[in-house]
């Protein structure tokens, strides 16, 4: 018999868990694990990116006051750039599973593959931030988390226009990158990012 992993999602004891910022060409990429409580469900939960950037803060402040436990973990670029964003947001979703102050039994993984040396049994689901609530909670708070770094980051490196971008390859970010060169906070793995160092040289 095929579970679904909707249903089991609805257990005290299942973390659902996402990631946000494999594509910026600049800052860490960001994980959360959330573990919900069924006896405060949370209304309007469902993929970061559908979200206004206000709801998704409205959203992130009732997971982290009603949510049976949660946790957020980074990578940095450079450890991006050390092992290549797929292994380093695997990485990061490990981190957050393992550092929940409840143990889950299961995780449920959005997207098509699971972390290595996870602490409890785990399953991807593709799509599953729009459709299992623990994942959507999970990539709610990592987004809202993420954003406010990158705002942090562009007070430390001014003239590239992340607190707007948030890092990703837009025509602005771009244009700064060949002006400016990188900044430390840059991903030099990245082609654009090399390209633009190399220039700089």
């Amino acid at each position: 018999m095929t579970l679904d992993p909707v249903n089991l999602a609805q257990g005290p004891d299942v973390a659902g868990v996402d990631e946000v910022g494999r594509g910026p060409l600049a800052g860490p990429v960001v994980a959360a694990a959330v573990i919900l409580d069924p006896a405060r469900p949370i209304e309007g939960l469902k993929d970061s990116k559908a979200l206004s950037p206000a709801r998704r803060e409205a959203l992130d402040a009732l997971i982290r006051e009603r949510a049976l436990a949660w946790s957020i973990a980074v990578c940095s670029p450079a450890e991006i750039d050390a092992l290549n964003i797929l292994q380093a947001s695997l990485l990061a979703m490990r981190r957050a599973v393992e550092t929940l102050s409840v143990a889950p039994a299961l995780a449920l993984v959005d997207g098509n593959r699971c972390p290595e040396a996870m602490p409890c049994p785990a399953r991807a689901v593709v799509g599953g931030d729009r459709t299992v609530a623990a994942i959507s909670a999970a990539s709610i708070i990592a987004k809202v988390h993420r954003d406010a770094l990158m705002v942090a980051l562009d007070a430390e490196h001014p003239g590239y226009g992340l607190a707007g971008h948030k890092g990703y390859p837009t025509p602005v970010h771009l244009e700064a990158l060949t002006r400016l060169g990188p900044s430390p906070c840059h991903r030099m793995s990245f082609a654009p990012v090399r390209r633009a160092a190399c220039q700089a040289s």
